[in-house]
């Protein structure tokens, strides 16, 4: 039987993951050292991620503005994909987005926004409907 930590590194990859087909990063890591793949996840996964501090939907935000300002794009299209996992709105994504444009530059907002653009176009969710 999995202990508790386990079973809320499974529930909240599922929450997070479930429905993204490529390669996630502890599945990177597995390829190079197993061990540390699983330690690292625990972190991650286990302890970071499962914190109720944040609510899942806030916590996702910060990943996608932190991503988005540091050009992180392969990781940037996992944390959208999650976003829209755990209830964020194609709208709220993108204005955290342009959030980051202010502090970080708008080349990297757009880099960001092209991302994003094409996750929603993958889950059928673009064009945006305009207010």
């Amino acid at each position: 039987m999995p202990d508790d930590k386990t079973k809320k590194i499974k529930d909240t990859t599922a929450a997070l993951f479930s429905g993204y087909t490529e390669e996630k990063p502890y599945e990177l890591w597995l390829s190079f050292d197993k061990n540390l793949a699983k330690e690292m996840s625990r972190f991650v996964v286990g302890d970071m991620y499962a914190r109720d501090v944040l609510p899942k939907t806030t916590r996702q935000l910060v990943a996608i503005a932190a991503l988005s300002a540091t050009g992180k794009q392969d990781e940037l299209k996992l944390h959208i994909h999650a976003a829209l996992n755990v209830g964020c709105t194609p709208q709220e994504i993108s204005e955290s987005i342009f959030q980051i444009g202010v502090y970080a530059g708008f080349p990297a907002m757009n880099n960001a926004l092209l991302t994003l653009r094409g996750v929603l176009e993958e889950n059928g969710l673009w064009p945006l409907e305009q207010k």
